[in-house]
C-alpha cells in the first residue's frame, strides 16, 4: 500500500513540471498523509493543480463521516469493482509527489524506508477521484485514492505493494486523456522500472504525521 509519501518540490516546478497552473497556498509537505489536502491533476481540470483530501468518498455515499475512505485502489481489481470501474472509466487523476515511505517488517520491528527517482525529480502516482455532494448544503468535496500494484526489484524486499507511478508526461498524458478506453487506461497500471529509483532507511520519526519537517528525510 501507499501511506504516506512526500510532496517538497516548490510549486513553480511542479506547475512547470506538469504544465499546469499551481494551487493557491501550496506548502512542502515532508509527511503527507491521509486527510490533508494534497495536489493533484484531474481529468476534468488538466491544466489545474488542486488542493484536493486523501481518502476516497465515493459519490453515492450518504454519511461519508462514517464510511471507509480508502486510500490505495488496487490495480489489479479496479475493473471488478462497480465503484473503482466507474472511476476508471471517468475520473482518473495526477496525484503529484516526489518520493513515498513504506515501512519495512524485519525482527527489530518496523523499519521506514523513503523511495524516490534516481533524479530525485518529480512525479506523478496514478489516481481516481470523485465528488461527494452535501444535499444540506450544496457544497462539492473532491477527494482522491491512489492505485497500487505489485512491487518492483527494489520494493519487493520493503513490502509487497507499491504506488503506480507513471512514467513520464507522455504516459500522465494518457492516463488524463478522456478518449483511450479503461483497457488502454488499465495497460498504463505496471511496476516503475526499478532500475530509476533507489531508496533509503529513515528513522521512526516518520511514523507520526506531527512531524512535517526536513529532519523526516534524515538516514537511519
Amino acid at each position: 500500500m501507499c501511506g504516506r509519501y512526500t510532496v517538497i518540490s516548490p510549486a513553480p516546478a511542479l506547475a512547470k513540471r506538469f504544465g499546469a497552473a499551481e494551487p493557491a497556498s501550496p506548502a512542502p509537505n515532508y509527511n503527507a498523509a491521509p486527510s490533508q489536502a494534497l495536489p493533484i491533476i484531474t481529468n476534468a481540470a488538466p491544466q489545474q493543480i488542486q488542493l484536493v483530501p486523501w481518502g476516497l468518498v465515493p459519490g453515492w455515499s450518504r454519511d461519508p463521516a462514517s464510511g471507509p475512505k480508502p486510500i490505495n485502489a488496487r490495480a489489479e481489481t479496479l475493473q471488478e469493482k462497480p465503484s473503482f470501474r466507474q472511476l476508471l472509466a471517468r475520473k482518473r487523476c495526477l496525484v503529484l509527489a516526489d518520493s513515498f515511505y513504506e515501512w519495512q517488517a524485519t525482527e527489530r520491528g518496523k523499519v521506514p524506508h523513503r523511495i524516490l527517482l534516481q533524479s530525485e525529480e518529480p512525479f506523478a502516482f496514478a489516481g481516481l477521484w470523485d465528488e461527494w455532494v452535501d444535499k444540506a448544503s450544496g457544497e462539492v468535496h473532491p477527494t482522491f485514492t491512489i492505485i497500487t500494484t505489485e512491487p518492483n526489484e527494489l520494493m519487493a524486499s520493503i513490502h509487497n505493494r507499491m504506488p503506480v507511478i507513471l512514467p513520464g508526461p507522455e504516459a500522465e498524458r494518457a492516463w488524463l486523456a478522456d478518449d483511450l478506453g479503461p483497457s488502454a487506461h488499465q495497460k498504463l497500471l505496471l511496476p516503475y522500472d526499478a532500475a530509476l529509483m533507489k531508496e533509503y532507511a529513515i528513522t521512526t520519526r516518520v511514523n507520526s504525521p506531527a512531524h512535517n519537517d526536513p529532519e523526516v528525510l534524515v538516514a537511519a
